[in-house]
């Protein structure tokens, strides 16, 4: 799929979800590097400190602790450098208002965090293949969320 690594950026406080989501990336044959922050106050300190080098992608969990993930994603879209970082919400949760605020905020996709290996494996392999190919910034609200096949 590519020859660089892709640096890609996962915050979330579930120490279990992040062993299964780093499992499943090393399991798929996209060459990534990624780096794991367990709450929305490191995440705003690591992209502060290195706005010049953002990540490819960033997985972004709504329940965190200190800075939630709403608050950060709407910290990132007002901030120049950050902009053009892809945020992928990857939540448990799923309330059809928060993925509309969501999207309204400037989110480029949402997943609800499968429970199957296979399917976290997908759904990952799935948001980064749109992420590199299309280039986009954000789906229309109809392809927002993602599933897996």
């Amino acid at each position: 799929m590519n020859s660089f690594p892709l640096n890609i950026l996962l915050a979330d406080d579930d120490t279990d979800d992040c062993i299964f989501f780093r499992e499943a990336m090393e399991e798929l044959p996209i060459s990534t590097k990624l780096i794991t922050v367990n709450d929305g106050v490191q995440l705003m300190q690591l992209l502060s400190l290195h706005a010049n080098e953002l990540p490819h992608a960033l997985y972004l969990d709504l329940n965190m602790p200190r800075k939630n993930g709403l608050d950060c994603l709407t910290e990132i879209r007002t901030h120049e450098k950050l902009k053009p970082i892809p945020v992928i919400i990857f939540s448990t949760s799923f309330h059809p208002q928060m993925v509309n605020l969501l999207h309204e905020q400037g989110a480029t996709f949402y997943i609800r965090k499968p429970a199957e290996f296979h399917r976290l494996q997908e759904i990952i392999s799935k948001s980064l293949d749109l992420i590199t190919r299309t280039n986009k910034r954000q789906p229309s609200k109809e392809n927002f969320v993602l599933n897996s096949k």
